[in-house]
């Protein structure tokens, strides 16, 4: 036996979905011409340039994939939920830009100053990604108000979860901001850095374990 992911049929696409594959499609464009921004002079530069544009690839496709979801079925007529879609594309459209100025530091930069830029593009990123989970967190909370009606009441308890998952994901994320997180290395890698990835791990792990809590959809 098996239910319907979501109430009645799915709504007619509006604009601001097709702006947000175009938002999304270019920033993954920009990640990649970073690559060819300079040539690279060593095979570690270029494994650091492939690196920075896998996870740069990650963070999008990820938050791509969820918002998808989240919008196939949450209404894009109303005023906060349009709100909430232009600060989501202006965060997207910058997360190539911190992730390369966070991976790739300029040559002509002594350690200090490029660990200095390091820093505050990181900084930045940071509240980049936590600023992008607060803003999924919320459409998925809109979602799961049963007296919307907008899905099953199954389904509404599946939003329930992934919204209090992406809250807490953003406290986590959050924290990291404080410098020590910054000083903290493991490897040789800034702790803060390790932190980014909780996230993804969280909904990749939790896609293949249980695909419904990350699908929304229950068969």
């Amino acid at each position: 036996m098996s239910t319907q992911p979501f109430l009645g049929e799915r709504r007619p696409r509006p604009r601001i979905e097709t702006l947000a594959d175009l938002v999304f499609g270019l920033s993954l464009s920009i990640g990649a011409i970073g690559l060819i921004a300079s040539s690279p002079t060593t095979q570690g530069e270029i494994n650091n340039h492939i690196f920075a544009f896998g996870f740069t690839f990650l963070v999008l496709i990820t938050a791509w994939i969820i918002y998808t979801t989240y919008m196939s079925v949450l209404p894009g007529d109303t005023r906060a939920v349009t709100f909430l879609n232009v600060a989501l594309l202006l965060l997207v459209a910058i997360v190539p830009y911190l992730l390369n100025s966070v991976e790739l530091s300029n040559p002509s930069l002594s350690p200090a100053e490029a660990s200095a830029i390091g820093a505050y593009a990181s900084t930045l990123f940071t509240l980049d990604l936590t600023g992008l989970m607060v803003i999924l967190a919320a459409f998925a909370h809109v979602i799961s108000l049963e007296e919307r009606n907008l899905v099953a009441p199954e389904l509404a308890r599946l939003f329930r979860n992934g919204r209090n998952r992406m809250m807490i994901l953003s406290v986590a994320t959050a924290i990291s901001i404080a410098p020590q997180f910054w000083e903290w290395t493991l490897f040789g890698v800034p702790v803060r850095l390790y932190i980014w990835y909780v996230p993804f791990i969280s909904y990749w792990v939790g896609r293949i374990i249980s695909p419904q809590s990350r699908t929304y959809r229950i068969s």
